[in-house]
């Protein structure tokens, strides 16, 4: 078990699967054999432009940051673990000292080693190795692909908790993406009974209804805002969560919110200034807060994914294998209306 297969990404649209040594162990570290990992958007803007705004790849880097696998091997320090237990990775590896991770906000760590983030390596390889606390055990009955779909699920729940979601709320989730979708979930396991979910695909629409969508509208058809007001008696939503990335989502989450609402910013609009009416804002005493990632989520997603609180698997559109990873990140490329979650099972 010295070498191993990895895909690479050189430079836009560059991809290769090639070998690489199997990484070595540190003491605080597992070996996870890599089963399922899913596309993600970070993924392909990065296949596609080589950069993410500050983050450029600037030496070969692989990809993938949303897996699941099995441990095959433990370092000396662990004793959280043991070899064969089934993981989902959670693959943001923070320092545990600073301010922020001292405060329980280590999404927000300076110092974080995010997979398939410049200049650290992803999870789009056989084995991967791990700081053993960012390795939660799952069930023998969730799937790697359900654990992989762990850290999109994240996004969404630390975005409802963000924003307060709970029982009898009424949300509205903007941009149905494989984050969108699964913030649907997430305001269901939090007690939302009003669920709008809106979005320009009619597969993405149908998705929403089956993860616990009450209400969808598609925005190539009908005013979205006007729609929200006609479902909530013209008061707005307790909360609005942006999920599109877009400046008009954007616009119509601050918007959609009742007087006293909150606004979960999840989705970065191609131009990071947006005209907010701040009117608005302070007016209605609008709650804005921005989402970036998650933190103390993953036990409970991986609770939650493992109750069946919905057929998460559904997401998966497509599936490659490792060798097969340029097709996969094409086929999220280019078609965004006909796929929603691509995945590569090793």
């Amino acid at each position: 078990m010295s070498k191993m297969k990895a895909c690479v990404l050189y430079g836009p649209l560059d991809v290769r699967v090639q070998e690489l040594q199997v990484p070595q162990l540190k003491p605080d570290q597992a070996l996870v054999k890599v089963k399922a990992v899913g596309v993600c958007g970070s993924d392909v803007h990065y296949y596609e432009h080589g950069r993410i705004g500050r983050y450029v790849v600037e030496k070969p880097m692989i990809l993938g940051h949303e897996a699941g696998g099995e441990v095959v091997a433990v370092g000396e320090a662990v004793t959280n673990l043991q070899v064969g237990q089934r993981v989902a990775i959670e693959p943001g590896v923070t320092c545990g000292k600073c301010k922020f991770c001292k405060e329980g906000r280590y999404n927000l760590c300076p110092d974080v080693e995010f997979l398939a983030t410049p200049p650290y390596d992803g999870a789009f390889c056989e084995y991967l190795a791990m700081r053993a606390d960012f390795l939660h055990p799952i069930p023998d009955h969730m799937s790697y692909e359900a654990a992989s779909l762990a850290e999109p699920f994240s996004v969404g729940l630390h975005a409802c908790r963000r924003a307060g979601v709970k029982p009898g709320d009424t949300v509205a989730v903007l941009g149905l993406g494989p984050v969108g979708l699964l913030t649907v979930v997430a305001a269901k396991a939090f007690g939302a009974t009003k669920i709008i979910a809106a979005d320009l695909a009619p597969i993405r629409l149908e998705m929403a209804k089956e993860m616990g969508a009450t209400a969808v509208v598609n925005a190539q058809e009908q005013d979205v805002y006007k729609f929200i007001m006609q479902e909530t008696g013209g008061l707005g939503v307790d909360a609005a969560i942006e999920t599109a990335g877009s400046t008009a989502t954007n616009l119509l989450a601050v918007q959609a919110a009742r007087r006293g609402g909150k606004v979960a910013l999840v989705g970065l609009p191609p131009n990071p200034e947006v005209p907010f009416n701040v009117f608005t804002i302070a007016d209605g005493e609008l709650d804005i807060f921005g989402i970036f990632r998650y933190a103390n989520t993953y036990p409970t997603a991986v609770e939650l994914l493992a109750s069946g609180i919905a057929s998460v698997e559904k997401l998966v559109t497509h599936r490659f294998t490792l060798d097969q990873a340029k097709d996969a990140l094409d086929k999220a490329r280019t078609d965004k209306q006909g796929s929603i979650k691509v995945m590569v099972n090793l």
